[in-house]
């Protein structure tokens, strides 16, 4: 054999022995990796407060490079202080309001939806008309939660939060008027103590404006109950108008002046 042909086959010899070699070292890592998962497995499914401790700290390393990658920081539970609901999970008569009031209010109809199911309920258990409750929202706050007027009225429900300050307490207190849903239920208590204290709604509307020691309530009882009959008739499935046409007053034409006879012409 050639000194070629030696250095060949030592080459040969060589290369063979490093592919055995990396062979044998990959295998045993794969086989402790596999062992070391199997162990970790077991060790997880034998001590559940580890597992725990390994996804919180697995969803804090996925939420953070997420926060990274976006610019935000996410909060998954962020939907539960959503005052919203699907409109098209309402019974059929509570969803055509909601969409009525929806496109007269120009307030988008998941917040809306969630109003009117909770008139509904609040109704039910003060004994008012939730649309009467609606009604009110409409006219005093247009929907807005956080509408306040000149005087300290606050919220969907224009309630005097310093005067109804103890009904808050429940709710945690007097900030809780912002809450819709607390302050759709703390104005109709008001509205219901008001109703009851006057005898009537009509009567009861013009103490929940603050007008009962007044001659008239400026018209706020004919524009909530106005709102109130155009609500029962969506609710009745008929097509109503978004904007009432206003009304034209019939004068009777004034009467004319007489005129005034002429003066005499002066004498040359």
């Amino acid at each position: 054999m050639t000194a070629l042909g030696k250095l060949a086959g030592a080459v040969q010899t060589f290369v063979g022995d490093v592919a055995q070699g990396f062979f044998e070292i990959t295998h045993n890592g794969f086989a402790v990796v596999g062992l070391a998962t199997v162990f970790s497995t077991l060790t997880l499914l034998a001590r559940p407060d580890l597992r725990a401790v390994g996804e919180s700290q697995l969803m804090t390393w996925l939420h953070a490079r997420q926060a990274q990658a976006l610019g935000l920081v996410p909060e998954l539970d962020a939907i539960d202080r959503a005052t919203a609901l699907n409109p098209k999970n309402l019974p059929k008569q509570q969803a055509a309001v909601a969409y009525w009031l929806s496109k007269k209010y120009r307030v988008a109809p998941e917040p809306l939806s969630a109003l009117v199911a909770e008139a509904y309920e609040v109704g039910e258990r003060t004994r008012i008309d939730p649309l009467l409750l609606l009604s009110v929202m409409a006219i005093e706050s247009s929907f807005n939660p956080f509408a306040q007027s000149p005087v300290g009225a606050q919220g969907l429900m224009q309630v005097m939060t310093g005067i109804h300050s103890d009904k808050y307490e429940n709710f945690g207190g007097k900030l809780a008027a912002f809450d819709p849903v607390t302050n759709l239920r703390v104005g109709a208590k008001v509205l219901q103590e008001c109703i009851q204290r006057a005898g009537s709604v009509e009567a009861g509307l013009k103490f929940y404006v603050g007008a009962a020691l007044h001659p008239d309530d400026g018209g706020y009882g004919a524009k909530v109950l106005g709102e109130y009959g155009r609500l029962k008739e969506v609710a009745a499935g008929r097509a109503v108008p978004l904007f009432v046409p206003p009304t034209v007053r019939t004068v009777a034409p004034a009467e004319p002046v007489p005129a005034l006879p002429a003066e005499p012409a002066p004498a040359v």
